[in-house]
């Protein structure tokens, strides 16, 4: 069982980037899978998650309208679109598979993290 993200970079403020999540070993469609983000100097904050069964997507507060969470079953990945990054964007991305995710005030609550990916880069500069 693996998980792979890719697509972090160097982007400006107001860019956009895609960011992928491979998985291998098992179907990413049976998994909620979570994608998390750990800014330098603080913790690992989950910002979205896409449920199993039908794909319905959840934000967190912070990054409702700018980012977009999909599935493609046909290539075992899961995307983060982030469009209009913002300095707050810089941080290392991480995806996860989870056991659940429900909505809650501040956005979704999740539990029953798994397996995680190496995590991928994102660096907003001005």
């Amino acid at each position: 069982v693996q998980l792979v993200e890719s697509g972090g970079g160097s982007v400006q403020v107001g860019g956009s980037l895609r960011l992928a999540c491979v998985a291998s070993g098992f179907r990413l469609d049976n998994y909620y899978i979570g994608w998390f983000r750990q800014a330098p100097g603080k913790v690992r904050k989950g910002v979205s998650c896409i449920r199993s069964s039908d794909g319905r997507p959840y934000y967190v507060d912070d990054v409702k309208g700018r980012f977009a969470i999909s599935r493609d079953n046909a290539r075992n990945t899961v995307y983060l679109q982030i469009n209009n990054v913002t300095p707050e964007d810089t941080a290392v991305y991480y995806c996860a598979t989870l056991s659940e995710c429900l909505p809650a005030p501040s956005g979704y609550y999740y539990h029953g993290e798994d397996h995680w990916g190496q995590g991928t880069q994102v660096t907003v500069s001005s």
